[in-house]
């Protein structure tokens, strides 16, 4: 596949006046339109790359592959090539959900593409596995999710995406979620669906090489603060934030304090010089 066609794969955007780039990864059932409120702020100081995972978004749905993207690491492979389409190095990564998974099994198949991965609310494994792990949902609890997603996924949509976004008090923020569940083919959503909730990469996380930072929000019911505490503690050398953000997608809810803490984190490891 050449650079046009990985391009056009995951639909990827370029933008910005600087030289390092800084690379958005949306979670699931999202595309990058959800970066709207954030990448912007970033474009004076960085070359801005967002793309579609496939099957997400404007991505191209003829690329899609059902063993290649039966796990997390055939997405992980579309980063890097999307990383090499690009000639990116030391790129800084940001990823929200499975997204910022996405992005740590790329770091470690080639640390090279990476100079720091920024997590928002990841989470390696979201069954619980007590008494030593609290992944947020009970293995039943899964199964009726997945049960729901078969028989009526305009409910499933429906009822998952407050839970993922949390603020109750402001409901178009769910709807514009449920919105991007629906426009998804639903079996193409299934089976990203099985890939992130069904998962377990606990023990890929000592392997990260690439400095780290967690950003965790309070009331996620997603990826609990156990959660972000346990890939805290496994990534050798990260850094764990507390966000004053509630819910699973910050950069939506409160994208004022995302960019202020990612900003805040990039000044202290990497300070930047603006183009003028």
């Amino acid at each position: 596949m050449n650079k046009e066609q990985i391009l056009t794969r995951n639909h990827v955007k370029v933008t910005g006046k600087g030289t390092q780039h800084i690379i958005f990864a949306h979670g699931f059932g999202c595309d990058q339109n959800m970066w709207r409120y954030v990448s912007p702020a970033f474009e004076d100081n960085y070359k801005v790359v967002l793309f579609d995972f496939v099957g997400s978004g404007k991505s191209d749905l003829r690329a899609y592959d059902p063993d290649r993207y039966s796990d997390l690491h055939g997405y992980a492979q579309d980063v890097l090539d999307i990383c090499e389409a690009l000639d990116i190095q030391d790129a800084i990564f940001v990823g929200h959900s499975v997204g910022a998974m996405i992005g740590i099994l790329a770091s470690i198949r080639n640390a090279v593409h990476f100079d720091q991965l920024i997590l928002i609310g990841p989470s390696p494994c979201y069954i619980n596995d007590l008494p030593d792990y609290i992944g947020g949902f009970e293995q039943e609890d899964m199964a009726a999710l997945f049960e729901l997603m078969d028989l009526n996924y305009q409910g499933w949509a429906n009822y998952l995406a407050p839970v993922v976004m949390g603020n109750p008090e402001r409901p178009g923020l769910a709807r514009e979620l449920e919105e991007n569940f629906c426009a998804t083919d639903p079996k193409i959503a299934r089976r990203f669906a099985k890939a992130t909730f069904l998962s377990d990469y606990r023990d890929v996380l000592p392997k990260v090489t690439v400095p780290s930072l967690i950003l965790l929000c309070a009331e996620d019911m997603i990826a609990p603060l156990e959660v972000g505490a346990y890939v805290h503690h496994k990534i050798p050398g990260s850094r764990l934030q507390l966000m004053d953000a509630t819910g699973h997608c910050p950069h939506v809810s409160h994208p004022e304090e995302t960019i202020l803490l990612i900003t805040e984190h990039l000044s202290h490891t990497h300070p930047v010089t603006e183009v003028q």
